[in-house]
């Protein structure tokens, strides 16, 4: 008996479609574009005025105001979002459909229109008097600053963690409840260590999209020199002004504060956007 031939059958004609170099072109495209795009604000100023302004008083002082309000506000994000993420991915209860709808808003609309709502909120018709009566001034204050940041970035953060909790499986959680653990026993010794890089992820995407709001800062907490001026805010006012080199410096930081960002990111892949 002859032993059977198999014929190998080439398939170049998947391998050089007009679509799949279509759909490539185009990526590479759009890619150049986008890089020459971000490349001309790298080549705009010399290294002596990219240092210059990098050091200037008004650059240092927006650095630091970036910082830190940026890092208060993703602490109090992943604060909030991990107990609501949790609650959305794993329990039913009344309004959920409603509080996952409510929660994707302001990533839909306009930052402008979420500074004006915090602004109608935290102002003398609502929350403005009470708060004041405590001693509690958010308007125009750093902690507009926190407060915008914070609604802008909770969204995010909510729509990140939420992915990963359903990506792990509820048996194994199941099982630890089956030993006697508690709910939030299991929640903590069980589902957080297996979240981590999707938290880690969704605290870096979380800590630039503080860094970056704009809108909502400048309505609610104001665009104040040296007062309440982020690094966004930086931009804006000097581009007011007429100041290229300081616009375009913070432009730069915030550009590689988002691609780090991005890298990271990538790297652990703790979510889906």
């Amino acid at each position: 008996m002859q032993p059977v031939k198999y014929v190998q059958v080439k398939t170049s004609f998947v391998e050089h479609s007009w679509f799949r170099s279509a759909t490539i072109g185009i990526a590479c495209f759009f890619t150049f574009l986008l890089f020459m795009a971000v490349g001309t604000l790298l080549l705009v100023l010399k290294p002596s005025e990219l240092l210059s302004a990098l050091l200037s008083e008004e650059m240092i002082y927006s650095m630091k105001l970036s910082m830190l309000t940026s890092s208060v506000s993703t602490l109090t994000v992943l604060g909030c979002s991990v107990p609501t993420a949790y609650a959305l991915s794993r329990f039913d209860f009344p309004g959920k459909s409603l509080i996952k709808a409510v929660l994707g808003l302001p990533m839909a609309f306009p930052e402008l229109v979420m500074g004006l709502a915090l602004l109608l909120l935290f102002g003398h018709g609502f929350l403005g008097p009470v708060l004041e009566a405590l001693g509690i001034k958010v308007i125009f204050s750093k902690l507009g600053i926190v407060v915008a940041q914070f609604f802008v970035a909770f969204p995010y953060a909510v729509r990140i963690i939420y992915s990963t909790f359903e990506d792990i499986n509820p048996r194994y959680e199941q099982v630890s409840r089956s030993f006697g653990y508690g709910e939030f026993e299991t929640f903590r010794n069980v589902t957080l260590p297996m979240a981590r890089s999707g938290l880690f992820a969704s605290t870096v995407i979380t800590f630039a999209r503080c860094i970056g709001a704009f809108g909502a800062v400048l309505i609610l907490a104001g665009g104040s020199y040296m007062h309440t001026e982020v690094l966004p805010v930086t931009l804006y006012l000097n581009i007011s002004y007429g100041n290229l080199e300081m616009a375009i410096t913070s432009g730069v930081l915030l550009m590689v504060i988002a691609f780090l960002a991005i890298l990271i990111f990538e790297r652990f892949e703790g979510g889906k956007l």
